[in-house]
Formats: structure tokens, C-alpha cells, sequence
């Protein structure tokens, strides 16, 4: 069959299951399961004889869609908080994991921009960190303590105004999406650029080692997490730039929610990010290199797992349990 042909058969169902989807006009969960397979055999068709098409694209959105709301409507966990990070949120990740991918691609290349810039030109780190953070940096490394600065304040009042703050430019970075997308950018721009500014100003000094084992300890989570907030800030700039069949308003408010879910998901890493640099990160220089990896391997693995690997388990799991229920 001819595409053409394939979508002019096929268009009209689409079109209404689509309605029947944002207006929940279904009378059940189970209704709304076989519709759904009925999408998905469609778009394994369309992935098998019209790989290049968009169609797929759009029939990809509307099964994830669909995904969604037969698992909200089933209440497949008595616990709802337990079900949101646990299933919703995976759901969600696994449904705009393309953005996640552009996010991570844009803030390495800011990474790697602001290394390269601080290699090129002495004056770069001082510009990107300002004078005072530089001199500091500098004189702890004289001293033999080139993160001392993690070290300063109470235990608490670092703990609770490092998580204040990154979870501020987690907002931001999601809120800033509104502008298209650029404002998410921008965001990652300027961390990324700082961030590697900030790597290369220790390797210069020789003491790239010891900046890692300690800044690492709470700074795989938190990068990570801001990350993730850039993902849900692209989500709705693209709400706003390509409503696909969607009016712009509608495309809006589905990428609204669907981002706030995200970065609402990011607050109890943020938090954990908080705990380590407040808690643990100021003893980092007493403690052995084998604990200090250890910590770092273990939140960047957990972070990893949930954001990276655990959608694909969650969608795989979902969808199995989607054709037996329907069968």
C-alpha cells in the first residue's frame, strides 16, 4: 500500500482517537486499551514499510499519549505519590526522550566550549567565575585544599541554601523554555560554560584529581538534575513552536504539564545534591579515594538509571501488560 493511501485510510480514525484521547471521551479504561493497539499496529506498520515518514512521528506521540492515560485511568498503584515517580514520570521521560537527548548533547558542547575557551585565553575563567571566586580557588590550592570553599557555613545552612538555589535554576531552566526554547538554552549555555571553565581552571593547576573526588560527590546529581529541567524547558518551548495537529494552546498546556511533572521529579535529587555537598562533601579530603569514587559512581548511577534506563524498562513492562489485558 502506497503511503499516501495508508494515511487517507487511516487519517479519519486517527483524527478521532486523538479527540477521544484529550477529552477523555472513553468509556473505559479497557475501550481505550484496544484503540491503542489498534495505533500501535499502525505504527509498527508504518515503521515497517514507511521508515522515513513523519506519520510516525505523529503516531508515535499519539500511542505514547494514549500510554499515559490507560495507566493513570487503570490507578495501577494504590499510593499516588509512589505512582508518579514510579510510573508516570518514566512514562512521561520515556515519551520525550529525544529531548532529553538534545538537553545532554547541548550542555557537553557548552562543557566543552568553556573548556576550550578557558585553555585559549587566560582571562576567560576570570571573566565566566569573576575575580573573587578566582583568587579564592587559587589561594585553597596554595593551601592545599582546593575545595575549602564547600567547607564553609553550617552544616544545615548549606544544606538548605545550596538545595533553595539549585532547585531555583531548575525552575528557570524549565520556565525559560516559554521563550521557544531559548531561554532553557541560555541556561544550559551559562552552566555548561561555567561548569567547564571551572574543570579546566584545576587541571591547569594540577589539582584536577582532587577536584573531582570531592565536587563530584554532590555534583553528579546535581548537573545531572539541572539537566533534566533543560529537558522539560525544550518540551515546552516545542509545546509552543510545534503544536503538530494540536491547536497552540492545546500543544501549550500538554507540554506545560508534562514538563512540570519533569521537573517536579528533579526536587528529591536536588535535595540529595544539597544533603551530600552540605554533609559530606567538606569531609571529602579525609576520606579515602576508593569512598569518594564509590559516592559518586553510586548517585550518578542511580540518577542515570532513573532518567536513562528505567522509561525503556517501564515501557516495555506497560506495553506487554497492554496486549495480554486486551487479548
Amino acid at each position: 500500500m502506497r503511503e499516501v493511501a495508508f494515511i487517507k485510510q487511516n487519517k479519519e480514525k486517527w483524527l478521532n482517537f486523538e479527540k477521544a484521547i484529550f477529552n477523555q471521551r472513553f468509556k473505559n479504561p479497557d475501550e481505550l486499551a484496544t484503540l491503542y493497539i489498534h495505533i500501535v499496529n499502525d505504527l509498527s506498520y508504518a515503521q515497517t514499510y514507511y521508515p522515513k515518514s513523519k506519520v510516525i512521528a505523529y503516531l508515535n506521540q499519539l500511542a505514547a499519549r494514549a500510554f499515559q492515560k490507560i495507566y493513570k485511568t487503570r490507578r495501577q498503584e494504590t499510593n499516588r505519590f509512589l505512582y508518579f515517580f514510579r510510573t508516570e514520570i518514566p512514562m512521561v521521560v520515556y515519551q520525550y526522550r529525544r529531548y532529553f537527548a538534545y538537553a545532554f548533547i547541548l550542555f557537553f558542547a557548552f562543557v566543552a566550549i568553556g573548556a576550550v575557551s578557558a585553555a585559549y585565553d587566560d582571562t576567560f575563567v576570570r571573566l565566566i567565575l569573576g575575580d573573587h571566586y578566582v583568587n579564592m580557588t587559587l589561594e585553597n590550592i596554595e593551601n592545599g585544599d582546593p575545595v575549602a570553599v564547600y567547607k564553609s557555613g553550617s552544616n544545615w545552612g548549606s544544606f538548605v541554601g545550596i538545595t533553595i538555589n539549585n532547585i531555583y535554576v531548575g525552575i528557570r531552566a524549565f520556565v525559560y523554555g516559554i521563550f521557544g526554547g531559548l531561554g532553557t538554552g541560555w541556561i544550559l549555555l551559562h552552566n555548561g560554560i561555567m561548569l567547564g571553565a571551572f574543570q579546566y581552571m584545576f587541571q591547569a593547576e594540577g589539582v584536577l584529581w582532587e577536584s573531582v573526588r570531592g565536587i563530584w560527590i554532590h555534583g553528579a546529581m546535581e548537573i545531572f538534575a539541572i539537566v533534566v529541567t533543560g529537558a522539560a524547558g525544550l518540551i515546552l518551548g516545542a509545546g509552543i513552536l510545534f503544536p503538530a495537529t494540536y491547536s497552540r494552546s492545546v500543544s501549550f498546556k500538554m507540554a506545560f504539564k508534562d514538563g512540570v511533572k519533569i521537573l517536579i521529579s528533579t526536587f528529591p535529587f536536588f535535595v540529595c545534591a544539597g544533603f551530600l555537598e552540605g554533609f559530606v562533601t567538606r569531609y571529602s579530603g579525609a576520606m579515602p579515594n576508593s569512598l569518594s569514587v564509590a559516592i559518586i559512581l553510586v548517585t550518578l548511577g542511580i540518577i542515570t538509571f532513573y532518567y536513562i534506563f528505567y522509561p525503556y524498562i517501564v515501557n516495555k513492562k506497560m506495553t506487554l501488560h497492554t496486549y495480554d489485558s486486551t487479548l
